[in-house]
């Protein structure tokens, strides 16, 4: 029976679409015979030169001009070239067949690796990194799509315009209507506010309404403990203000749970950092690792809050500015939203001036404004004595890239903090903010007599 490794080689010398359809994605380290990896190198490395396919002459003539090889292993190159002969072979289940091997050797390597690294034999990783070689070769596979074809792939263009898009609803009425339905996936959505505002609060209540709508949600902490983000969510969830939770007896809060558990299929893991330690690619892992151990794949990522998070790219470099290191951070961020295909959800702090406005703008983001560039959405969470003793929250637009954000600019809605909760106010509490939101339009007998129109002419 003909090894596969032969069958590949024969078809990459012969069967042009075969070729330019697997090379991208056959590595040399796969072929365990160091004669076939000789010769896959040098016919790679013919068609990436020539984009051609090669001829069992120039193999030949390449092999000799190798200074790698010996005399006897040139010999055993040259025969198993001569032997390369066209196969008839049907090509869809080449191409299966081909990329099932790929799959198979590169587990196979994964594993050897990651054998000789938990062995200690590697001075440049540890053992976390294992979980991501294994997915990494878990996840090959042969992906031929390679762009959009304006022209061509014109039908496939109309249904993705009438296509519903997977979003994550909000449970609040006009977080919904600014968002048109909820945040989609591949996107980074900002809330600013100042300190004690109610960053972690709008963060923990979205989480908990996200899971009782049975969506599984990643929540990233390095700013509390991992059980006082679970305090939070259990007031919101358990209905108890959360100064009662710890005076909850036992049978009656495990009751609480269990009921809970019966009203979701969700799941919400909650993973705790040191503050300013962990970047892009440690919740990159945290994924893998996730994915491996729990099977478990969030819908939508939080990460309470950007502003203490580390960049990958400016590792240990203290010389950098704010602004490019908020901004890098923002963009690692937004980057694994769009890897891992959902909404990212994180928060960050007003500078001093803005912390006691009314009026919060863009410009009282803290520290960079390559943030709000980066982010789809941004707005600003708004309290004042006066909001406080309403119960409510204001909420301003700053950048939306979902809708109009001129339209509902400003809106309320109410908190209780003690529950950790939020809710929609009535519709006259919305009715009293300038510019909460509805477009005004003007008739033309209007505009002649309104003195804002002075001096327009008709």
């Amino acid at each position: 029976m003909e090894k596969v490794e032969f069958l590949i080689l024969r078809n990459l010398l012969h069967h042009e679409e075969y070729a330019r359809k697997v090379l991208p994605f056959v590595k040399s380290e796969y072929f365990d015979d160091s004669s076939q990896k000789v010769v896959y190198e040098e016919i790679s490395k013919f068609v990436s030169k020539y984009n051609k396919l090669a001829t069992k002459e120039i193999l030949c003539i390449e092999v000799e001009n190798r200074k790698d090889i010996n005399d006897s292993s040139f010999k055993e190159i040259v025969d198993i070239i001569q032997n390369l002969d066209p196969s008839s072979s049907e090509y869809e289940w080449l191409v299966n067949t081909t990329e099932k091997w790929c799959r198979d050797r590169a587990i196979y390597l994964a594993l050897m690796e990651s054998i000789y690294i938990a062995d200690g034999n590697d001075e440049k990783r540890n053992r976390d990194s294992i979980p991501s070689i294994l997915s990494d070769a878990l996840g090959v596979s042969f992906d031929n799509h390679v762009g959009h074809d304006y022209l061509n792939d014109y039908e496939e263009r109309y249904e993705s315009y009438n296509r519903k898009e997977d979003k994550i609803p909000f449970d609040l009425e006009y977080f919904n209507k600014i968002t048109k339905g909820g945040l989609p996936n591949k996107t980074l959505n900002i809330a600013l506010a100042g300190t004690g505002v109610g960053k972690s609060l709008f963060m923990c209540h979205m989480a908990s309404s996200i899971l009782l709508n049975g969506r599984n949600v990643l929540y990233i902490t390095m700013e509390m403990a991992e059980e006082k983000i679970a305090e939070r969510i259990d007031a919101n969830l358990l209905n108890v203000p959360i100064q009662e939770i710890s005076g909850l007896p036992k049978i009656l809060f495990e009751n609480k749970v269990t009921n809970l558990a019966q009203k979701t299929q969700g799941t919400l893991i909650i993973k705790e950092y040191p503050t300013a330690s962990a970047h892009s690619g440690h919740f990159r892992a945290l994924l893998n690792e996730l994915a491996l151990k729990k099977s478990f794949k969030p819908d939508i990522i939080f990460v309470d809050y950007l502003n203490i998070c580390a960049s990958s790219r400016y590792r240990g470099n203290l010389s950098v500015n704010s602004y490019s290191y908020i901004k890098a951070i923002a963009e690692e961020l937004r980057g694994l939203a769009v890897e891992a295909n959902v909404p990212l959800v994180s928060a960050t702090q007003t500078t001093r001036s803005g912390y006691g406005s009314s009026d919060v703008e863009l410009t009282d983001t803290s520290e960079s404004f390559g943030l709000p560039a980066t982010a789809d959405l941004m707005f600003a969470l708004i309290s004042s004595e006066e909001l406080e003793n309403l119960g409510q929250i204001m909420v301003k637009q700053l950048k939306n890239r979902y809708n109009d954000p001129t339209v509902n600019k400003r809106f309320v809605v109410g908190i209780d903090r003690a529950k950790m909760r939020l809710y929609d106010c009535e519709q006259s509490a919305q009715n009293d903010i300038l510019d909460s939101g509805q477009d005004e339009e003007y008739t033309y007998e209007e505009t002649k007599t309104n003195k804002q129109f002075e001096g327009f002419k008709f």
